[in-house]
């Protein structure tokens, strides 16, 4: 555990999590989630990140997705194995995490000739907010392996 400071979550702990199994390594998808997000999350050309424990990131999600952007900062990394970063989403309504720091865990882990990717997205502030990131995170997800196969 990183000495990073973490969100406070006690007052909301509305969360979604979901296991998925692509075909590409963890290094891969690893990769996708820390250096190569604009491969298939972020809107290229927007992204701001390096992936260490308190460092901030920025991007823009896709265009096709409505433009949204995404603040938060890095709170573990384990090359491989863990990307766990906060995650801020807004467009000065009360869609994305309406201003919340939330927080994304994603563990990666070998399944096969793939990957595990268990992704756990935590400290939701309403059931509106915490049922459309679970019902957004399934595509992200689909995404992801196309960009990677």
């Amino acid at each position: 555990m990183s000495s990073v400071p973490r969100p406070d979550l006690s007052a909301r702990p509305l969360k979604t999590s979901g296991t998925y199994t692509v075909n590409a390594s963890p290094e891969a998808v690893y990769a996708a989630w820390t250096a190569r997000f604009d491969s298939w999350f972020a809107q290229a050309g927007t992204v701001a990140m390096v992936a260490e424990p308190g460092r901030p990131y920025f991007f823009y999600n896709r265009n096709e997705w409505g433009r949204h952007p995404h603040y938060g900062r890095f709170l573990e990394v384990a090359p491989d194995r863990l990307v766990e970063m906060t995650w801020m989403t807004g467009d000065g309504t009360d869609r994305g995490t309406a201003g919340a720091e939330t927080v994304l865990r994603v563990e990666l882990s070998p399944s096969g000739d793939g990957t595990e990717i268990r992704l756990t997205h935590s400290g939701f502030v309403s059931e509106e907010s915490c049922r459309a990131h679970a019902d957004n995170w399934p595509l992200a997800i689909e995404e992801l392996e196309k960009a990677l196969s």
